[in-house]
């Protein structure tokens, strides 16, 4: 074969090379849009230094936002509908990036490598599965990498699931590599469907971090609209409806008797717990409470405002803990993040953006980076956050047009 036909030779160049241009993806259990980030990294492992060229929000199409609801909170369906599902988001994930690349007006054959978490539609805690994590991410790497011909990095979970770990969270080593302080305790909080938090101490080495996922994030509140609204609304915009109503103390404390908030870190959860079926269950409860929507929404706000708290106070204070950065969509609900600064009296809370990164990028830089990471062969998970028996190397390769992984 020649090397004009050697579609891994960029794979195997890859190291050598002094500047590679990543594009990372990301879609979050609220699936409400692609993200996308197209970044420079200079350098080799975590001693790279990165330069973010682009980023690009693209919602999900409703339709499609459905149908990764609906098979998200399944206790059965057809595999048919699983495989048309996993090839959509394939084309979804190629378009976004075929977007990106033409705002940041840079060809696709410039690209090294995407980085595409995928859409998860299914995770099973090591507690909920005889001590064993499984997960699924849908999004076709095939389709990804035959649309825009760049090689993928993809299915990023399953390999630390196989070291025992609970295949999440795995941002938690863009944290670090991003945002780590000699000075002051950090902790990274992500309000996405879920919230999950990173423990960076003052000083600390990699192997000093913690993260684990606290409870919902959104994904009660936006399951309480959808619910309300017949899937005309996806969110309280701003949180709006949220700072009209009160909190219901009795069904707020039914609420926080989950025996999940109790579990100590390493711990994940996902839609299965705390989706629209729990939404649905809420608003059923609220009926015969006789709670308004605004209620709801306001008692919803209030258990990811204290769960956040309670899991910080009890497994991260102790450690040492200045300031909380908030991102992910949760920053735009000024009602969840006035009950956070009132939950976490005393510590200083502000938006990601405040530490130079953007809040809503976050997430598809941390995918790039572990593309890179893999590229370069080396490890993306931190056994600290996920409880996995080793840091190993991350997801499955699949080449795009010859020479790829530039």
């Amino acid at each position: 074969m020649s090397r004009a036909n050697d579609a891994l030779e960029g794979v195997r160049r890859y190291r050598d090379r002094e500047t590679r241009l990543v594009v990372g993806l990301m879609t979050g259990t609220s699936a409400d849009a692609v993200d996308a980030a197209l970044v420079r990294f200079r350098g080799t492992g975590l001693t790279a230094t990165h330069e973010l060229l682009a980023y690009r929000e693209t919602p999900l199409e409703e339709a499609l936002r459905r149908e990764v609801l609906e098979v998200a909170g399944a206790d059965a369906l057809p595999l048919e509908r699983l495989m048309r599902l996993d090839a959509d988001l394939g084309e979804c994930y190629a378009d976004a990036v075929l977007a990106l690349l033409s705002q940041a007006e840079v060809d696709a054959a410039e690209i090294a490598a995407i980085g595409s978490h995928g859409q998860t539609v299914r995770h099973l805690p090591r507690a909920a599965n005889g001590g064993r994590a499984l997960t699924l991410q849908l999004g076709a790497s095939s389709v990804l990498a035959e649309r825009t011909g760049i090689t993928v990095v993809s299915d990023f979970r399953t390999r630390d699931t196989a070291a025992g770990g609970e295949g999440a969270p795995l941002v938690p080593i863009a944290d670090w590599w991003l945002f780590r302080s000699p000075d002051e305790g950090r902790v990274l909080l992500n309000l996405g469907g879920m919230a999950n938090v990173t423990h960076l101490p003052r000083g600390g080495a990699l192997e000093d971090v913690i993260a684990f996922d606290t409870g919902p994030g959104n994904a009660v509140l936006d399951g309480l609209m959808s619910a309300a609204t017949a899937g005309l609304a996806r969110h309280d915009e701003g949180g709006r409806l949220a700072a009209q109503g009160r909190v219901h103390e009795g069904l707020l404390e039914e609420l926080l008797g989950d025996p999940f908030f109790q579990v100590p870190p390493p711990r994940s959860t996902g839609r299965e717990r705390f989706g629209e079926a729990y939404a649905w269950r809420l608003r059923e409860i609220g009926d015969q409470l006789g709670t308004t929507l605004e209620d709801l929404l306001a008692t919803a706000a209030e258990l990811t405002a204290v769960t956040v708290a309670d899991a910080i106070g009890s497994f991260l204070v102790p450690r040492g803990v200045d300031a909380v950065y908030v991102s992910g969509g949760g920053v735009r609900n000024a009602t969840l993040m006035v009950a956070l600064r009132r939950r976490l009296d005393g510590i200083r809370v502000d938006r990601l953006d405040e530490l130079g990164v953007a809040a809503a990028s976050k997430e598809a830089l941390a995918f790039a980076l572990l593309a890179h990471l893999t590229l370069c062969g080396e490890t993306g998970n931190v056994p600290g956050a996920t409880g996995a028996s080793q840091a190993v190397v991350l997801g499955h390769l699949t080449p795009g047009a010859a020479g790829g992984a530039r």
